[in-house]
């Protein structure tokens, strides 16, 4: 009966601890800033009503067998508060975030043979406290090893597709490529509707090929294919599509800049090769934070 904490109960966090709660030999915690009677996740396969529970100060938790982070990735500090009381010397720690800097972010504060990243494409978004809207299906894709095996059988009775890969370098790379034009609609305030607006396919183009530059100066084997894969996926996607980075800044929170466009730059830097595209979309957009 394994234990699974999860710290973030938004639109991923609160979506994937539902799936999980359907498995009754799982006791399911909560983490939370604010407190709410239950989790309530509409999903293409029916509507999952659960009453997890919840702890909103790190005082209140113990040691738990999992735990599966699904903050947003400038807050790490305050995560890093509940970690010091949940993780113990066998304690798996998730990341589910976006970015490709997941372990760096946590190995200041638990050992990286615990820390397992993960990439996450789960279209969903959060409707108030407890009460989200899964959009589509989900897949959460883990390093193919002992407890990214471990990980994919949590979720042997969800609808979540939960998978291994020998490469996950470069699966969290080609997710980055795709984030990396996210930025876009985040400055318009507008879905990124490419057969609508045409000029934004080159301003696209250059994000994702400056990205791919950066990629595989870090390792990442990517598909040749994946700018145009992506430009497509744009052009498929429905016309009110919204992205996390959109919906932060519609909703006046803080947006994960610095993790994706700000680590495309950063991590260039360090390989000597300019990023000014996603240089300049990193400034507005940091700028936009200050609203």
């Amino acid at each position: 009966m394994p234990s699974i904490t999860i710290i973030g109960p938004g639109s991923v966090g609160g979506t994937v601890a539902a799936w999980l709660a359907r498995d009754k030999t799982n006791t399911i915690r909560i983490c939370a800033r604010t407190a709410f009677d239950e989790l309530i996740v509409e999903t293409p396969h029916g509507t999952l009503t659960v009453k997890p529970e919840i702890f909103t100060s790190p005082e209140q938790v113990e040691a738990t067998d999992w735990v599966l982070i699904a903050t947003k990735t400038y807050d790490v500090a305050p995560t890093a508060q509940w970690l010091q009381r949940l993780v113990a010397p066998n304690t798996i720690v998730a990341i589910l975030q976006n970015g490709v800097e997941h372990m760096e972010r946590f190995m200041p504060y638990v050992p990286a043979a615990q820390l397992l990243p993960v990439v996450v494409n789960l279209p969903a978004q959060r409707k108030g406290p407890g009460q989200i809207w899964q959009t589509g299906n989900g897949e959460l894709t883990v390093p193919d090893t002992d407890n990214g095996k471990k990980f994919v059988k949590l979720f042997e009775k969800t609808q979540l597709a939960a998978r291994t890969t020998p490469d996950f370098l470069s699966h969290a790379w080609a997710k980055l490529a795709l984030n990396s034009t996210g930025a876009i609609p985040a400055l318009t305030l507008q879905p990124l509707n490419l057969r609508k607006h045409e000029d934004l396919i080159e301003i696209s183009r250059l994000l994702i090929r400056e990205c791919m530059a950066v990629a595989k100066a870090e390792g990442a084997n990517l598909d040749e294919m994946l700018e145009d894969k992506i430009i497509n996926g744009y052009r498929d996607n429905p016309s009110n599509s919204i992205n996390s980075l959109h919906a932060d800044r519609l909703a006046g929170r803080p947006m994960e800049t610095d993790a994706r466009n700000g680590a495309i730059v950063r991590i260039g830097k360090k390989h000597g090769i300019a990023t000014p595209m996603n240089q300049l979309i990193t400034i507005l957009l940091n700028a936009t934070n200050d609203e």
